[in-house]
């Protein structure tokens, strides 16, 4: 067997996957635990795995102001589109980046805006695909930037391109189920869909003193959302079997009663163990299986990347889960590929789980099953099936019960032993190919791609601590406390 290729197909599924070389050339900033370059490391893995020759690999539209309106307000884009890290900060451009929470957590950056284009094209190209029926299962590791707000950025989010992703898939579908397996709540989804009965928002994450601080189990919707928002708080150290055993018996309930006709899932990879911003201790095996279960359902779906900060550890997941999209099972040798020098630690493709300790009980999980599982009695069998203007139903401001309490996502911010940051040598050149477009066009929306990727620059393996501010800007909207 050639080491690193791809070793045994299963069935010939249709998958449809997007990426823009240009995107690794985004940099948030010196210290910024936030890489897109993780993203062009997983599509190297890919390359090099030759998945890409078991899917039609397309390069999406840049996602258009008027389409990014879908969701976002005028005034937000339009700021997001203006702003430059160059900019004088004076008082009215003070009171912006404070109006629209850009600052510590969401740096200005250069190309900022084009970096949402980028994300947003990429997950509405996905949905659209998907709509089409021209796919079984779309693929966009650019996107699940979930913690965006209509007006407000957060969590390193800017655009809510799950969001938008969603509403294009409503145009083609009575109910959307969206399911986020990010440490951090899936906040900025459920908050769009938080009053109505079309989607149904699912969040595992993390729970407490951590942000964003919401996803409490009562949390649950709103009007004519009430019981359709669910979410599962969970404790530091939770392991694969731990993981599964909630994931499935809840996923299990929620599509015999909710019944939906497609699926979002955002596969944020800062669930893993060893995540720089990160608690929980899940293998690579174990978030995949996530991927597997939902997929067995056999409806159109999405996958979306998301949170990730041990960056080597980001591209051996999606990579993975690209894998299990296509039903090809990968070695865990890895070929040899362009950031080879990342995996230095054993040039495997699987990561081991750490001996920490698991505060999820037999007990609390139990309990919070049977919980979950009284709020879905309440569901009529076959919700609302009739269609619903879809901008009646997503307001600019919705307040749950709970109060509201500020965390900064980089809290807890740490640093792990073999990662690279390319802030510690040449930041990289926005004006970099990392590929070369065909002539052939294959629809209004994509072009097929011709793939390589360029090398990154080398760094040292010695990576400075980041020291964030403590505490981000109140959001206008929060649910609190009892991730991407």
């Amino acid at each position: 067997m050639i080491i690193g290729m791809a070793i045994q197909a299963h069935s010939k599924i249709r998958v449809a996957y997007y990426y823009d070389g240009d995107v690794g050339n985004y940099y948030y900033g010196q210290g910024h635990p936030m890489k897109p370059h993780r993203i062009r490391m997983a599509h190297n893995l890919i390359l090099n795995y030759g998945l890409y020759r078991r899917m039609e690999v397309y390069r999406p539209h840049v996602a258009t102001f008027e389409e990014m309106t879908k969701y976002h307000s005028n005034d937000y884009l339009t700021f997001l589109k203006n702003a430059r890290p160059e900019d004088t900060i004076d008082s009215n451009t003070a009171k912006a980046r404070q109006r629209y929470n850009v600052g510590e957590d969401c740096p200005v950056f250069d190309g900022m805006y084009e970096f949402c284009q980028t994300s947003c094209g990429g997950s509405l190209a996905a949905a659209a695909k998907l709509n089409k029926k021209q796919a079984d299962i779309t693929i966009n590791w650019m996107g699940g930037l979930h913690h965006a707000k209509k007006s407000e950025a957060s969590g390193f989010c800017y655009t809510n391109d799950i969001v938008l992703a969603i509403l294009e898939l409503l145009n083609h579908h009575q109910r959307v189920l969206y399911v986020d397996i990010d440490v951090h709540h899936g906040d900025g989804v459920e908050e769009a869909f938080y009053t109505t009965d079309r989607v149904m928002t699912v969040s595992f994450h993390k729970f407490g003193e951590y942000f964003p601080g919401t996803g409490d189990i009562q949390d649950i919707g709103s009007g004519r959302g009430k019981y359709y928002a669910v979410n599962c708080p969970l404790h530091d150290g939770i392991d694969d079997d731990t993981y599964q055993s909630i994931f499935r018996a809840v996923m299990e309930q929620v599509m015999l009663s909710y019944q939906p006709s497609a699926i979002v899932l955002q596969c944020g990879a800062d669930s893993l163990v060893g995540d720089r911003l990160g608690c929980f201790n899940l293998s690579l095996k174990g978030h995949g299986k996530c991927v597997e279960f939902m997929k067995k359902f056999n409806l159109p779906l999405l996958l979306l990347g998301g949170g990730g900060y041990t960056i080597r550890n980001v591209a051996r997941c999606w990579a993975y889960e690209t894998a299990i999209a296509l039903d090809v099972e990968i070695s865990n040798e890895l070929p040899y590929n362009d950031y080879f020098e990342y995996y230095s630690n054993d040039f495997k493709l699987h990561i081991i789980p750490s001996n920490m300790t698991n505060l999820n009980t037999p007990d609390y999980l139990q309990k919070m099953q049977s919980t979950i599982f009284e709020h879905l009695r309440h569901l009529p069998y076959a919700p609302s099936v009739q269609m619903q203007p879809i901008k009646d139903e997503i307001t600019d401001e919705t307040v749950s019960k709970s109060s509201y309490k500020c965390f900064s996502i980089l809290e807890n911010c740490v640093e792990g032993d073999n990662e690279f940051y390319e802030e510690h040598s040449i930041k990289p050149n926005r004006n970099e190919r990392s590929h070369n477009l065909s002539a052939e066009d294959l629809s209004p929306e994509t072009k097929r791609i011709r793939i390589s990727s360029p090398k990154s620059p080398k760094s040292p393996k010695s990576p400075k601590s980041f020291l964030g501010s403590k505490f981000s800007k109140s959001p206008k909207y929060s649910r609190s406390t009892s991730d991407s």
